[in-house]
């Protein structure tokens, strides 16, 4: 038995933050990973399918730069070996950063291997039992297969074995049109696949509003991603370089010929084998870890981070996990999840930034609200660059003037959202905005102007 003072399982983006803090206030702790230090957004995540979408980007400008009046002698070629590597060595050096930040804490024992409660205050790892007043879970999740007929005898990739992708896929098929699957999918078109994407429900992305989710779509289908909405895929089969997804729909073919077939319909935590019951932690339907708003179990000193407790499943929100837990047990400030604004992008290019409540959701609360809009196509700093797809929208409440969120679908719009998130936070009406002077040309520069354009959200 070994005695610690806290025990940290995983190291996902909340896990190194917080052995960091607990090592600086003089506790000795150890830190359990069982694969690759960083988590999803170091291995498999953010960084390097952002990465990616960054040589996707490259391709795209090379075969645009006749628009800009450049000219490319030759044909654009994408080498899908070198955009791994690229990809590869970006991701490997954060992981390893994360690592060696960890293993240097002072008062800090790392252990890798597969953790397993086998009470509430103790936890197996290879063999040796640890024992902690203090264990915080940060476990991460992983992709969730669906129920199709024959995916279990089917090869197929997630958005992890994606990163070990190193050739050009002919035809790349892509269930669930959300988040993930529409980044694949926008940026395996530029690297010069066939790509389509199968999405069950009537839209891509139903958790936008209808305005975005159509705006999106155009913008897919500009590009040359064939989309099949409103088609739910019924069985898949066939074998490497050869797959056949068959479709239940009301338009289009029933069967589509795919050489690679990319299933992205959500994800599940990775706590199906923690030994949990032991512990006696409590967790949902779907096996998140039930939290309370400062991040703590059904268990007396538990605490449950990131992706794993439901709360959030994004690198930020997992960060900010920290930040609560940190400033609750040591700086003696009681911060909480609800304090937190809804906030996330969405990557394809041009990237959608939001922030808040959408309209239906505004609608849901039965909120009085203004809206206005702006099409890229009227920003400057668009137009010269030559990237005025989408548009922006800000929604107020007619009541208190505050900003109630906002859907900014454009160029640079993934950094903009953040000028309204920060005016979010500090609760201000929206005329400390409207009143501010922007620079021009920037995008930014046309939110105070928007601002000046609110109409009742029925006569917008």
């Amino acid at each position: 038995m070994h005695d610690y003072d806290a025990i940290i399982i995983g190291t996902g983006q909340a896990g190194p933050a917080l052995a960091a803090r607990l090592s600086e206030a003089g506790m000795r702790l150890a830190v359990i990973e069982r694969k690759f230090f960083g988590g999803t957004c170091v291995n498999t995540g953010c960084i390097p399918t952002k990465a990616l979408v960054a040589s996707a980007y490259a391709a795209h400008m090379a075969h645009r730069a006749a628009d800009f009046g450049v000219a490319i002698q030759g044909e654009v070629a994408v080498d899908m070996e070198r955009v791994k590597a690229r990809k590869d060595a970006i991701s490997g050096k954060s992981r390893s950063g994360v690592e060696s930040w960890v293993r240097g804490l002072a008062n800090c024992t790392v252990l890798q291997g597969h953790a397993r409660f086998t009470g509430p205050d103790t936890v197996v790892v290879g063999g040796e039992t640890l024992r902690a007043k203090r264990i915080f879970i940060n476990v991460g999740g992983r992709a969730a297969a669906p129920p199709i007929p024959g995916l279990d005898s089917t090869p197929y990739l997630t958005n992890s074995s994606m990163m070990d992708v190193s050739e050009l896929p002919e035809h790349l098929v892509v269930i669930g049109g959300s988040y993930i699957g529409l980044e694949f999918a926008q940026m395996y078109r530029r690297f010069g696949s066939r790509v389509t994407v199968v999405e069950m429900a009537p839209r891509l992305i139903a958790r936008e509003d209808e305005d975005i989710s159509a705006a999106v779509a155009e913008i897919l289908e500009k590009e040359g991603v064939a989309l099949r909405l409103g088609a739910e895929c019924t069985s898949v089969s066939g074998r490497e370089g050869s797959i056949t997804v068959k479709v239940d729909c009301t338009r289009g073919a029933p069967e589509i010929a795919a050489s690679h077939l990319l299933v992205a319909t959500g994800r599940r935590p990775n706590t199906d084998d923690l030994g949990l019951d032991a512990a006696g932690v409590e967790t949902d339907e779907r096996g998140y870890i039930t939290v309370d708003d400062q991040l703590r179990t059904n268990v007396e000193g538990i605490w449950a981070l990131g992706d794993c407790n439901g709360r959030g499943a994004f690198t930020h929100t997992a960060y900010n996990d920290f930040e609560i837990v940190a400033a609750n047990l040591l700086d003696d400030d009681p911060r909480r999840v609800d304090d937190r604004i809804p906030a996330y992008c969405l990557y394809t290019d041009p990237p959608l930034g939001r922030a808040g409540m959408s309209e239906a959701e505004a609608r849901k609360a039965g909120k009085r609200y203004l809206v206005a809009q702006r099409p890229m196509a009227r920003v400057g700093r668009a137009v010269e660059k030559g990237e005025a797809l989408g548009f922006m929208k800000i929604l107020v409440d007619a009541g208190d003037r505050r900003i109630l969120g906002a859907a900014l679908l454009g160029v640079g719009c993934d950094e903009v959202v953040h000028t309204i998130l920060d005016v979010m936070y500090a609760k201000a009406p929206y005329d400390v905005m409207q009143r501010a002077m922007h620079i021009h040309p920037t995008v930014s520069e046309l939110l105070p102007t928007m601002l000046g354009d609110l109409k009742p959200a029925d006569a917008a």
